[in-house]
């Protein structure tokens, strides 16, 4: 176009319409009116020009949910399931399909950022690069709702509709495995030929490497001609079946005998049996490369004692185990202590190299003191991997005995802690106390993408222990 050919204007954007500033957690698009009133805008991606309806009013804040929009970001995606958007009945599992996963990422890297500088004062020296992995058939881990709706005559088995208590009418679920979603309308069917097809409110889905277990949940007894169609299906279907009758404590095989439910860590040479129950994360692939990352930060020498708080099943311990010169793994539950202990002795036997020293304890971790970590003895180095709570009673016994040596006697407190968290808000609240409190520095810190499409944020940070705070823990 020639110089003196004034350019095209832009038709206006109609008026009321709202351009998108940025994105929350909960992807929902951030707009402000003229005013300065802001507006959180459900299915609008930042740099989007949209019109909306608005279906909540606060004094200083709008919800409401993009109805047209005028200008679209160049990261709107096609979601990659039929059963996603903001359609009447639509599957309210994810959040983010409309968004580019890179993209995803990049919104997940910030929230991470922002909750350690806002609510914990921190901001780490280095930035890890994000773990990312598959982004579809990566859910090895789901618990689904089932429903029978008399008025369709059909059974429901999934997750439940957006912002509502019903179950989604969902025929696939791209982010569970392949086979499993490949599975869900004929589950729906054996369900409906149940005798108990009105007692059975849940199947939670538990993937290993080779072995799918499914657990189903019944109110009452199941006939004879139910269990006998659980293991037709079963099967015809590659599925172990597992009976709920009550509490978690009553699962059990619905037939003994049979492959073992695990997953592997090939690097370290380690096998994870596990019952479909116990906490084991979501997605195996993520899992993997997150353990290797956490030990290579980690960097246990043959010399080094290693705790690892929150151990669970071992799922950092026994990689721990291969390099470290001794390690204890703390749990709350005892039962996950049992199965820590037994997949030990599994994964010793018959090494090249045997496994470090290596022992479980039980400890309500949540009302752990200065006394209680003096107990646990001195360690070079920890791994921190709690629950959505955080490690908070931890954190705080740890800056206790940074502020009052005379509780300390000869303990020191580690040079290095990687902490793996699935709660940003709670990582920023012990980064505060590590950082301020305790002694430590921030040095990375970074997200790992563990749910792909949900606002769910997994990271990871690394904390150093200043030599200047403690005097004679220099390296």
């Amino acid at each position: 176009m020639s110089a003196d050919v004034p350019h095209p204007i832009p038709a206006p954007y109609p008026e009321g319409s709202l351009a998108v500033e940025s994105l929350d957690i909960e992807a929902q698009g951030i707009a402000h009116r003229a005013d300065g009133k802001v507006v959180f805008i459900e299915g609008a991606l930042p740099f989007e020009q949209v019109s909306v309806s608005v279906h909540r009013k606060k004094n200083n804040w709008e919800a409401a949910t993009a109805t047209v929009i005028h200008r679209e970001s160049s990261q709107r995606v096609r979601p990659g399931c039929p059963h996603f958007g903001l359609h009447a009945g639509a599957c309210g599992g994810c959040k983010m399909q409309h968004l580019h996963p890179s993209a995803q990422v990049a919104i997940k890297q910030r929230v991470l950022e922002d909750n350690l500088w806002h609510l914990g004062k921190v901001k780490a020296e280095t930035l890890l690069r994000p773990i990312e992995g598959p982004t579809w058939g990566y859910r090895y881990r789901a618990r689904l709702s089932v429903r029978h709706v008399h008025k369709k005559g059909v059974v429901l088995i999934g997750f439940h509709e957006r912002k509502s208590r019903y179950v989604a009418d969902m025929g696939v679920c791209p982010v569970l495995p392949p086979h499993v979603s490949a599975m869900l309308a004929p589950l729906r069917e054996l369900i409906f030929g149940l005798d108990a097809r009105e007692t059975c409110p849940q199947i939670e889905l538990a993937a290993g490497d080779t072995v799918t277990a499914l657990v189903l949940r019944h109110l009452e007894p199941l006939s004879e001609d139910d269990l006998a169609r659980l293991r037709a299906f079963g099967q015809q279907h590659g599925v172990q079946w597992w009976l709920q009758a009550k509490g978690p404590d009553t699962v059990r095989l619905l037939d003994e005998g049979g492959e073992p439910l695990a997953y592997g860590l090939p690097e370290f040479g380690i096998t994870m049996p596990f019952k479909p129950t116990d906490f084991t994360q979501v997605n195996p692939a993520i899992n993997r490369v997150l353990v290797t990352r956490a030990l290579r930060l980690l960097d246990a020498q043959a010399h080094e004692r290693v705790i690892d708080w929150f151990c669970g099943l071992g799922n950092f311990t026994l990689p721990i185990a291969t390099t470290a010169g001794e390690v204890l793994g703390i749990e709350g539950s005892e039962t996950l202590v049992a199965r820590s202990r037994e997949n030990l002795q599994r994964n010793a036997a018959g090494r090249a190299k045997p496994l470090a020293p290596t022992r479980f304890a039980a400890r309500n971790l949540f009302e752990m003191t200065p006394e209680l970590l003096v107990a646990d003895g001195t360690a070079d180095k920890w791994l921190v991997d709690p629950p959505r709570e955080g490690a908070f009673a931890l954190a705080k016994a740890l800056a206790d005995l940074h502020q009052q040596p005379a509780l300390r006697g000869d303990w020191m407190p580690p040079r290095r802690i990687v902490y793996v968290s699935c709660n940003p808000a709670t990582l920023a609240r012990d980064a505060g106390l590590l950082v301020h409190q305790a002694g430590y520095r921030c040095v990375l810190a970074g997200a790992v993408n563990m749910f792909p499409h949900t606002a769910h944020v997994e990271s990871m940070a690394v904390f150093e222990l200043d030599p200047a705070a403690v005097p004679g823990t220099a390296a």
